[in-house]
């Protein structure tokens, strides 16, 4: 299945966040349990070399190959999925206008402007037949607008009815910042909670589809139950930090209370009891 098919079966898809513009990073994340992988052209290093590299480990490794392009950017949007990506992210959709933009740029004739010219993403995604692919492709690429700000909540419904807008998906850090005036970055503002599932609510009313950034992942049968069913999990830097972290709790206490020679084998519990 790809992953328009796994949304409209309402099936959850985690993804894996990466902002390392490096093709063999992208491989090991792909090798994880992750569903997807959405490389991040808005505050990640990826740049349109690395995406177009680093699509190709995503899909051989079977997993949905995602891109977040630069607020703006939506001829990127184009690039990525003639790259080979399945989905596009796009930053700050704060209009109906931009909505309408970023369609243009993701959907072929008649939905969108869309320029015919997948020389990459036909070979890698499997494509037998050129119009197969041109009759499919509109519905087969899933565009997500990002709602970030007030404004964005305000147009939300005109968002959600442009067409060529398959889905929403939520910035909630930025979502935070604009809910508080300035006042605080807080993704799981408790104040803010009503709005964030009314928004998924919304969405799935019109018939499209709700993703969120998961900052923790304490959150994620919440934002489950509110109907996001696109979720992304975490970065390189934040699996590395918990695998380290796990791996080191479990050494420790593996050895802790163990001597070796009569010596305590933890040098940590030592250095603790001395006061160090």
């Amino acid at each position: 299945m790809n992953l328009q098919e796994r949304l409209a079966a309402d099936q959850v898809v985690f993804t894996a966040w990466s902002g390392v513009p490096d093709a063999l990073t992208v491989e090991i994340m792909a090798l994880q349990g992750f569903d997807a992988v959405t490389l991040d052209m808005q505050h990640g290093g990826h740049h349109e070399d690395s995406v177009l590299r680093s699509v190709v480990p995503v899909r051989h490794a079977g997993k949905h190959a995602i891109v977040r392009i630069p607020v703006g950017r939506f001829d990127m949007a184009s690039r990525a999925l003639d790259f080979g990506a399945e989905a596009v992210i796009a930053p700050m959709v704060n209009s109906v206008a931009d909505a309408r933009l970023f369609a243009e740029s993701m959907k072929y004739p008649p939905v969108g402007g869309r320029s015919w010219g997948p020389t990459f993403g036909f070979a890698r995604m499997g494509g037998t037949s050129q119009m197969d692919w041109l009759r499919s492709m509109n519905t087969a690429t899933v565009s997500f607008a990002m709602i970030e700000t007030r404004s964005a909540l305000e147009d939300l419904d005109g968002i959600l009815a442009t067409p060529g807008i398959d889905a929403i998906f939520l910035g909630p850090s930025d979502f935070s910042i604009a809910w508080t005036n300035g006042a605080a970055i807080n993704p799981t503002l408790e104040d803010m909670m009503e709005a964030v599932s009314d928004i998924a609510a919304r969405a799935r009313k019109a018939g499209k589809y709700a993703g969120i950034f998961v900052m923790d992942a304490a959150y994620t049968g919440r934002y489950v139950e509110m109907g996001y069913r696109f979720l992304a999990l975490g970065n390189e830097q934040r699996c590395m930090a918990l695998g380290a972290e796990a791996l080191i709790t479990g050494a420790r206490e593996s050895i802790a209370g163990r001597k070796v020679d009569g010596v305590d084998a933890d040098p940590y519990a030592s250095a603790s009891r001395s006061g160090s």
